[in-house]
């Protein structure tokens, strides 16, 4: 169903792929719509219990997308270091694709976005959740294929 990568000498180890997975800071949400365009946009994420979770309001284009067409794709990217006088650009980035749900926010999917991103009092952490959870929403992505790439 997918194309294996076409230059597999910059072919990340699964290990070093889930690595940057786990650790990047944000990606990229590809999704389509309607009107059969591609619509893109940056996101924080948590890869917890091998799905890929993302928070938003409750509506929006990529909710509106996904309930449209549930395929999407995910790049995460790091180690990034333009070499000029090489004309090069060192890199690691990964490529997942997938199938995207739209759920009500969930108290430990939250937890696990609030533990990557910020370093802060569990109890404080509950509060926040309790005071939102009634308005974010959740998009779960299973992941059916990932690959990991690295430049020079």
């Amino acid at each position: 169903m997918f194309k294996k990568m076409r230059r597999s000498d910059k072919q990340l180890s699964n290990e070093t792929t889930l690595e940057l997975l786990k650790n990047g800071q944000e990606g990229v949400l590809g999704t389509l719509s309607e009107n059969g365009y591609p619509y893109t946009v940056v996101l924080n994420y948590v890869y917890y219990n091998d799905k890929v979770y993302f928070h938003c309001a409750k509506s929006g284009l990529k909710l509106d997308n996904i309930r449209y067409h549930d395929k999407v794709s995910f790049t995460v990217y790091g180690d990034v270091e333009v070499v000029g006088q090489d004309l090069n650009t060192l890199y690691k980035s990964l490529t997942l694709f997938g199938k995207a749900r739209v759920m009500d926010a969930r108290h430990d999917v939250l937890k696990a976005l609030i533990n990557k991103y910020a370093n802060i009092p569990n109890e404080k952490a509950d509060l926040m959740i309790k005071n939102e959870i009634n308005d974010t929403a959740i998009i779960e992505m299973e992941i059916l294929h990932i690959t990991g790439k690295k430049g020079k």
